[in-house]
């Protein structure tokens, strides 16, 4: 009996997960992520390689999430993941800000004339100070 109730949970999860993972790069695609990125960076005829990777590296993170894998990156390691980790964060929240034209509204609104990359490089400097704080000081306890 407990190994039907493994398998039908195991099937729940499975499921969920595809519904969770397809609803999130359903979100990018519809957001336009990759290609506004691949015209930015000069690389539009690579972006079938750049949906790959991306894909790739979220079936990555679900395998070493679920299975607990350990990874002996190190502390470089871990500086380059994190760094990566959060350039896609920032670009998946830039990306919906801008689609839903949050700094337009923001610029009418506070009368803002002058200093719209003072306040968007502020907003980064202080997600990255806040993702700081929350991992030395929070998670450390």
């Amino acid at each position: 009996m407990q190994i039907i109730q493994n398998i039908i949970l195991a099937v729940i999860g499975f499921s969920g997960g595809i519904a969770v993972a397809g609803g999130v790069f359903a979100f990018i695609s519809i957001l336009g992520i990759i290609p506004r990125m691949a015209d930015r960076m000069g690389l539009a005829s690579h972006i079938y390689q750049m949906e790959t990777v991306i894909a790739a590296g979220g079936i990555a993170g679900c395998i070493i999430s679920i299975f607990q894998v350990h990874v002996a990156i190190g502390t470089a390691g871990l500086i380059i993941v994190g760094l990566f980790a959060g350039a896609f964060v920032g670009s998946l929240a830039m990306a919906l800000a801008e689609t839903l034209k949050v700094f337009p509204v923001l610029c009418q609104r506070a009368n803002l004339k002058f200093g719209l990359p003072v306040l968007v490089t502020a907003l980064g400097v202080g997600k990255g100070l806040g993702s700081l704080f929350q991992l030395y000081f929070v998670r450390m306890k």
